[in-house]
């Protein structure tokens, strides 16, 4: 069922926000989450989207052996004073190769507080393939504390690949972002996550991934940019309890008072699990902003283009 044509303006202005336009209405899956309810819902042939009856939220359901599709699950806030919390469980069938976009866009236009917090658990089977676009925004003239608190599981099974990309650029007042799961043997968690907080803002990231299955791999890399008097937190805990490789990289760039604390952590459980961690925090070289000066860019728009490659990577 469609209902697409329920959504408020702004819903429609934060979906090309959050989707960069390209939510195809006639042929995809997808759940649109407006405010806390249900602004638009269509299932596909190969991609079930039904309502929880214990919680609010959803269950999307992939078969098996389902190949290039996308669905959608974008919510959206539209104004001030809205407490949002939804739980989203995806059971990936063995065999598939997909696309999930999901995300969440807050518009304040008040005093009030307005939250999201979307709980999504991720349940990918045998030799599936998934990638997860992730993008958090905040916008609107209020004054209201605009926080987005996503919590995610991961379970891969066997010979299962799950690649995450997740982005907030500025306008989200506080976020904290809790991140784990478990990886299967042959199984791949691959994350990478860009953050942009300025003003006073605060973004806290949390990420603890088990490696339980033999030749299993996780890679986890955050790039961030604390400008004027924000400030992030990053913790990282990677265990391999068996033959694996794990990765965690965290590269931040300040500005301004900007500050950042960064903690990767390893466990080594088995003696064939080879781990490793890099941390690397610290302003835009002099030089950086010279050579682009030259090139007649002023040096705030030399910074900018700087930032700008920097989080794309």
């Amino acid at each position: 069922m469609s209902e697409v044509a329920n959504m408020n303006s702004i819903t429609k202005e934060l979906l090309n926000l959050i989707s960069d336009g390209e939510i195809d209405f006639e042929n995809s899956a997808y759940n649109i989450r407006e405010d806390g309810g249900c602004a638009g819902r269509q299932s596909s042939k190969n991609i079930s989207i039904v309502p929880k009856t214990d919680n609010p939220g959803i269950e999307i359901h992939i078969k098996p052996n389902t190949i290039g599709e996308t669905v959608y699950i974008p919510a959206c806030v539209t104004h001030s004073g809205v407490e949002d919390l939804v739980y989203n469980d995806f059971y990936v069938g063995e065999n598939s190769d997909v696309v999930i976009v999901a995300g969440c866009g807050i518009h304040s236009d008040g005093h009030s507080e307005s939250s999201h917090n979307g709980i999504h658990r991720f349940f990918v089977g045998k030799n599936a393939h998934v990638v997860y676009k992730e993008k958090h925004i905040g916008v609107g003239e209020g004054d209201g504390q605009r926080r987005i608190d996503p919590v995610t599981y991961v379970a891969l099974d066997e010979d299962s690949v799950l690649e995450m990309d997740t982005t907030q650029i500025s306008g989200v007042d506080s976020t904290v972002r809790k991140t784990s799961g478990t990886v299967g043997a042959r199984a791949k968690l691959l994350i990478t996550e860009r953050i942009m907080t300025d003003g006073n803002e605060t973004a806290y990231t949390d990420f603890s991934v088990t490696m339980d299955g033999e030749d299993s791999a996780c890679d986890l890399i955050s790039r961030s940019v604390a400008k004027d008097n924000s400030h992030q937190e990053f913790r990282s805990v990677i265990k391999g309890n068996t033959r694996c490789t794990g990765h965690s990289e965290c590269d931040a760039i300040l500005v301004g008072n900007g500050t950042v604390s960064a903690a990767p952590e390893l466990f080594a459980g088995n003696i064939d699990a080879a781990l490793i961690h890099e941390a690397a925090i610290g302003k835009i070289a002099g030089e950086q902003i010279l050579k682009l000066r030259t090139l007649g860019l002023t040096e705030e728009e030399a910074e900018e283009k700087i930032i700008e490659g920097f989080l794309v990577g």
